[in-house]
């Protein structure tokens, strides 16, 4: 059985074949019209797969930023207890032992400043890859709304083929004109 492949054919794959084979010119030409329809819509199921992928891959790279964020504040936090611990301590404490805790304050401030600005860093590191997900999202939507619009065109072309009906031809390559101006909006990010 490994030797042997099943094809099934859609209802309107059958009557494209069949047209395209009887010799009739306008059932050739939506043939024709009907496989350039697909393949347009296989390039943009591509593009609409691809931007999705990139705006996860933007949006998750955004969570790690703001997960590593949050414990860079928390690590400031730890910081400020123990200021503050050192604070006291030179309060309670008089001579060199202040000394000391005066020292240890300074020491978690600085600290501090550092892990602050490590922390605020990532935080527009977060934004940023939450702004480039929701732009490749946009763009994904357009892909999306334009092979939609392809697979109505295709649609329409198999009615066309099977009524004969040729304004109905016009519609499916307006649908489709329609589908391929917002193919192009999504390739210009727009």
């Amino acid at each position: 059985m490994s030797g042997s492949t099943i094809h099934v054919h859609g209802p309107h794959d059958h009557e494209v074949e069949h047209a395209a084979h009887s010799g009739d010119p306008f059932a050739g030409r939506i043939a024709v019209m009907t496989a350039i329809f697909a393949t347009i819509g296989a390039l943009m199921g591509y593009m609409a797969g691809a931007t999705q992928n990139e705006a996860l891959l933007h949006k998750n790279d955004s969570a790690i930023k703001k997960t590593e964020a949050s414990d860079q504040w928390n690590f400031y936090q730890a910081k400020s207890s123990k200021q503050n611990l050192a604070e006291l301590g030179a309060t309670l404490t008089a001579g060199e032992q202040a000394e000391k805790y005066k020292a240890e304050a300074k020491r978690y401030s600085d600290e501090k400043a550092a892990i602050m600005k490590d922390a605020k860093a990532l935080e527009e590191k977060a934004k940023e890859s939450e702004a480039k997900s929701e732009a490749s999202m946009h763009v994904h939507h357009r892909w999306a709304q334009a092979m939609t619009l392809i697979q109505i065109a295709i649609a329409l072309a198999a009615i066309t083929l099977l009524t004969r009906n040729q304004p109905l031809k016009y519609v499916s390559y307006a649908v489709a004109v329609a589908s391929i101006g917002l193919g192009t909006l999504a390739m210009l990010h727009i």
